[in-house]
This record gives C-alpha cells, sequence and structure tokens, in this order.
C-alpha cells in the first residue's frame, strides 16, 4: 500500500476481517489509512464491503450480528476495539449512514440537537446550528417542520449537518449521492468539499459515483469483494485503465460505456494481482 499523503494519518484500518453470523466472511484482511485534513475516496461495486468497512469503524457491527474478528483500528493513536458506538462517536468518528435515517417525526432543529447530544456547550451548539444553516439555508427556513416531510435531498443536507453538531474529527459519508438529482448532487459535494476545506473534518467518503467522488478526493481506495485491489492518489487512479473502464464508463479506446454494459465486464486478472 502506497503512502496516502504527507498528512498523518488519523485513522488506520490495520488488516481486519469481519465476520457475519459467525460464518459469513465480508472483509478479508483489509487495511486503509485516512490523512487528517483529507477527503478519501472508498470505491466498489454493490456487496464489495464499503458500508461493513464503516460499521466495522464507527462500531455499528453487533447491531447486525457482526464483528471483527481480526486486526484491529485505530483513531488518533488509540485503538478502538471493544469501544460501543456512542464512545467512537466522543472519540470524533461521525458516520452519516446509507439512505440519510434522520428521525422523521422530529423538527430540523431537533434533528441537529440530537447531533449534539454529547455536548454540554449550549452557547456554541446554537453557533454550530447556524453555521449548518449557513451551508444549507433552505434547513433554515424549515428549522420548525418535521423531517419526514422534507425532500430527499434536504435530508440528506439534514443527515450532513447533524453529523457536524457532533464536531467530529472524522465524518463518514455512505452514499450521499443516493436517490438525488444530478444538480443535487453537484451541491452537495461541493458543500461536502467546502466543509472540509473550512472546518478541516477528515471525510471517509463511500460512493458509487466514483467520478464526483473522486473529484473532491485526494486519495482513493477501490474494494473488490471484502479485500482492496487498488489505491493511489486520485490522478493516479484517474489514469488507471481499469479505473476508467470499470468505474468511469469508458472503454480501452476512450469511447464512453454505459454503466450497464461496465458492470458485466469481467476483471482481468491483473485487477487482483
Amino acid at each position: 500500500m502506497e503512502d496516502t499523503t504527507s498528512s498523518p494519518a488519523i485513522l488506520k484500518v490495520n488488516n481486519i476481517e469481519v465476520i457475519y453470523n459467525h460464518v459469513i466472511l465480508v472483509l478479508k484482511g483489509l487495511s486503509l489509512e485516512v490523512p487528517e485534513g483529507e477527503i478519501v475516496a472508498l470505491l466498489g461495486s454493490n456487496g464489495a464491503g464499503k458500508s461493513t468497512t464503516l460499521k466495522a469503524i464507527s462500531g455499528f457491527l453487533p447491531l447486525e450480528n457482526g464483528e471483527i474478528s481480526d486486526g484491529n483500528i485505530e483513531f488518533a493513536g488509540d485503538s478502538l476495539q471493544g469501544l460501543a458506538p456512542h464512545q467512537i462517536v466522543r472519540k470524533g468518528i461521525f458516520q452519516v449512514l446509507e439512505g440519510r435515517r434522520v428521525f422523521e417525526d422530529l423538527t430540523v432543529e431537533e434533528n441537529l440537537n440530537c447531533g449534539a447530544y454529547t455536548r454540554r456547550d449550549r452557547a456554541e451548539i446554537r453557533l454550530d446550528m447556524e453555521k449548518c444553516f449557513s451551508y444549507f439555508p433552505s434547513l433554515k427556513d424549515r428549522r420548525k417542520r418535521l423531517a419526514g416531510y422534507l425532500s430527499g435531498g434536504e435530508q440528506q443536507m439534514l443527515a450532513i449537518s447533524r453529523a457536524l453538531l457532533a464536531r467530529p474529527r472524522l465524518m463518514m459519508l455512505d452514499e450521499p449521492s443516493l436517490g438525488l438529482a444530478p444538480l443535487l448532487v453537484d451541491e452537495i459535494f461541493a458543500i461536502i468539499k467546502e466543509i472540509n476545506q473550512r472546518e478541516g473534518t477528515t471525510i471517509l467518503l463511500v460512493e458509487q459515483n466514483a467520478q464526483i467522488a473522486l473529484s473532491i478526493s485526494s486519495y482513493g481506495y477501490i474494494m473488490e469483494n471484502g479485500r482492496m485491489v487498488l489505491d493511489g492518489p486520485v490522478e493516479q487512479l484517474l489514469n488507471d485503465r481499469d479505473v476508467q473502464e470499470f468505474y468511469l464508463g469508458f472503454g480501452g479506446e476512450g469511447e464512453e460505456k454505459s454503466y450497464r454494459d461496465v458492470k458485466h465486464y469481467k476483471r482481468r486478472k491483473r485487477w487482483l494481482s
């Protein structure tokens, strides 16, 4: 594995194996590093193990009868082994789950306060809430509205804002583009990049839209079948023929192809070498 950047790694996933139901091996000796202050993309097809990787980091595996059976995860130099999700949040890690998962029967403001449940600095919480509204102005106009009545895009904005209220050192985003119109995806990813630059929040981004994920990231990892098969700086990945063919929709001669065609391609032997 190559060094990601010159920045020190705030997160280190060291050769972990994850098993579900004491039988099903999902992650098979997976390792990755996330440098502090950077955006790192984790790419892969459906079923590659991307979401499982995030759940291993955030402590959610036991909720789904999963466990880390080998390897370890370190955050800011400390092991996360045996910690419950709320303890990991207090360490500075917050995961924005796939599908947004807002509290539909609570207002926007109440959802944001849930993100700050580990904090006691009420004045600072109010300031942070206003900062979220500066990133997502439409939420301010709907702060008293039940979250269940928001559009899908507004719910995604709310889920990211709720994470920001926890003041995370590392924010993990699981498929933030899922189910959103292209123009809204562009807007949300621009704000994710702005949050990284203005707040210094480190971001681990799981995303199937490889093009937009790599456009805001400095480094990328690609998973297949529970293993890491390729990683490198974004510029290197964008010039890799396999990445272009399997994830960016271009064939060997540079012609654009549909994902429907690309997803049926057999991976070359060197892809898994």
